[in-house]
């Protein structure tokens, strides 16, 4: 029994620590496709199949086109994410805010855009941009906000969530008010949410926790960035950004990275492994 218990306690236990290490590290990030955009176009199956070996846990697309994903339908896009250990959690996509005479045009654009993100399970629908509309008059850009709650709508009676990606151009004062604040206050709470790029914000000269406080709840998925490789750079202060997720209303982590010290699938690697060894991403 002696030689069983030391057997047990030399090979077994170092086995269930190293599988507990290996479980603890595991945590739900999900990837932004367009990191690894030019590898999506080229063999999207391939890229897909090497990126659920990463450790990934959801993807976010953006190449949505005329009801299909990388060419593929909803479903079979669906299928591909899932046989590879992942889901299909979030997308990019959008049109410009249309004037009267395209209005009808584009809700049937988005009628069929949500009935495909629908097909495909996706939670959540993200516009990443406004044409110069909303840059140019408070005026255009409130009719981007009445934009985005009919989107929203329509959206939500699908079960989707809709929300909208800043860049750094959304920081500037515009009539005496900041676009970003100008959005989220003429925007419906309970049909628009926020997807804070905490990269752009920075660069746009503010700090997202000012954001995270004066609208709590509103920002439920992060852009996490950094110049290349996430917290390589040491100008990104992610670990006061997680201490106030919960205020934020995050609800799920998604790496973008746009430049890369190595290939993008290796940069991706570091970027991932960098949150997953962090104590406090959870």
């Amino acid at each position: 029994m002696k030689k069983v218990a030391v057997f047990y306690c030399i090979m077994v236990f170092p086995l269930a620590v190293l599988v507990f290490n290996s479980c603890a590290k595991q945590k739900d990030i999900g990837l932004q496709l367009w990191s690894i955009r030019e590898d999506m176009q080229k063999d999207p199956v391939k890229t897909i199949e090497e990126l659920g070996k990463t450790g990934y846990t959801f993807v976010e697309t953006a190449d949505y086109s005329r009801g299909k994903f990388y060419g593929m339908s909803p479903a079979d896009f669906k299928a591909l994410v899932e046989k590879n250990n992942m889901r299909f959690v979030s997308s990019h996509t959008g049109l410009p805010v249309p004037d009267s005479a395209s209005w009808d045009a584009a809700m049937a654009w988005w009628d069929t855009c949500v009935d495909a993100h629908s097909t495909a399970g996706v939670s959540f629908i993200v516009q990443p941009f406004m044409d110069r509309v909303g840059y140019s008059s408070l005026a255009g850009l409130q009719r981007y906000c009445d934009y985005f709650n009919v989107v929203g709508q329509k959206c939500r009676d699908k079960g989707i969530q809709f929300g909208y990606h800043n860049h750094s151009g959304e920081f500037v004062d515009l009539e005496g008010q900041t676009l970003y604040d100008y959005m989220l206050q003429h925007t419906d709470s309970t049909l628009v949410f926020f997807q804070s790029d905490l990269y752009w914000m920075v660069l746009g000269g503010k700090n997202p926790v000012d954001y995270f406080t004066r609208y709590p709840g509103r920002f439920k998925l992060w852009h996490v960035k950094d110049e290349k490789e996430i917290g390589a750079s040491g100008k990104m202060d992610f670990k006061t950004l997680y201490e106030n997720a919960s205020l934020a209303g995050l609800q799920y982590s998604i790496v973008e990275q746009e430049e890369f010290t190595t290939t993008p699938m290796e940069g991706i690697q570091a970027s991932l492994e960098y949150l997953r060894n962090a104590d406090f991403v959870k």
